[in-house]
């Protein structure tokens, strides 16, 4: 599935775009479900195990910023979630793969809102640094849409405080503080169907959408093989075999010298990463109403 020249990027950068993985037939499936659970939003009045609204969501203009773990909720997303490009993808960079998990950020025409800079890593450490999201593209990414930035080469570097002034875990870097130059971001661009590829460690954000069309964005989570958690798996050992995609089982763990900041004490209201950025009062990217003023200069 992959070139030489883009594991060779995914080595340096930390994250590769990878061109039509999935069909047009595949992604018109997937669009056509995350419009019909856009249409069932405007029943649903606050945050809930399926939906993270944007505050400006109503009945009459549904706004859903995010689907939380689609994979649970339809089987087009599961599908998509085991899809054997995927899995050729990430055995070609690890030999073996698990998955972990899943959601589906969308961004809707001028007003999708932000996600500020953070590694996943300070989320979810494991015994190594195996692990990547691959994103997939139901819509074609451009630069006014709010594409995924990420900033290359810096899964080799330091995992950065991602806590707030109260001490809790915030899934926020704090831009002035960390030292790293953010404006060498690059976008993630590309047609729908075409997948990313981001290292767990890779520091990344988005901007808002200030453009006319949708951005949607569905974003699996996986891990090798003999990457474990360091948090613990709640569900047991059964249903942690269960996620194995390729390779085998294993009982032992590969211990790997990378760096760890634990994600503890956990917020205090504790939510998705739009609730838990936004309670720290740390902002890097304009709020939609700056975002599209800023356009109109």
């Amino acid at each position: 599935m992959l070139s030489e020249a883009q594991r060779a990027a995914y080595d340096r950068d930390g994250f590769i775009v990878v061109s039509d993985v999935f069909s047009p037939a595949e992604i018109a499936e997937l669009r056509a479900v995350t419009d019909e659970f856009e249409r069932s939003a405007a029943h649903v009045t606050a945050n809930d195990d399926i939906y993270d609204l944007e505050d400006s969501h109503s009945p009459a203009e549904p706004r859903v910023r995010r689907i939380k773990a689609p994979h649970l909720h339809h089987p087009a997303y599961a599908r998509a979630s085991r899809n054997d490009r995927i899995v050729a993808i990430l055995t070609e960079l690890w030999g073996s793969v698990r998955f972990d998990t899943g959601k589906l950020n969308m961004k809707s025409a001028g007003f999708g809102a932000p996600v500020e800079w953070h590694q996943d890593w300070a989320f979810y450490p494991h015994t190594n640094d195996d692990l990547a999201a691959i994103g997939i593209m139901l819509d074609d990414m451009t630069l006014e849409n709010g594409p995924m930035l990420v900033v290359p080469g810096s899964h080799r570097g330091p995992i950065y405080d991602h806590h707030g002034p109260d001490g809790r875990f915030c899934g926020a870097m704090e831009p002035a503080a960390c030292g790293i130059d953010l404006s060498r971001a690059a976008p993630c661009l590309g047609r729908a169907g075409s997948v990313t590829v981001h290292h767990v460690r890779a520091v990344h954000g988005s901007a808002t959408n200030i453009s006319g069309a949708p951005r949607r964005f569905l974003l699996f989570q996986y891990r090798a093989a003999d990457a474990w958690p360091l948090l613990g798996f709640k569900d047991g050992i059964e249903k942690f075999d269960e996620l194995l995609l390729a390779g085998e089982k294993t009982l032992e763990p590969r211990l790997a010298a990378v760096p760890v900041r634990l994600p503890l004490p956990p917020a205090e209201y504790q939510g998705s990463i739009y609730e838990n950025q936004r309670a720290t009062g740390r902002r890097y990217f304009a709020p939609a109403d700056a975002a599209r003023a800023i356009a109109a200069e």
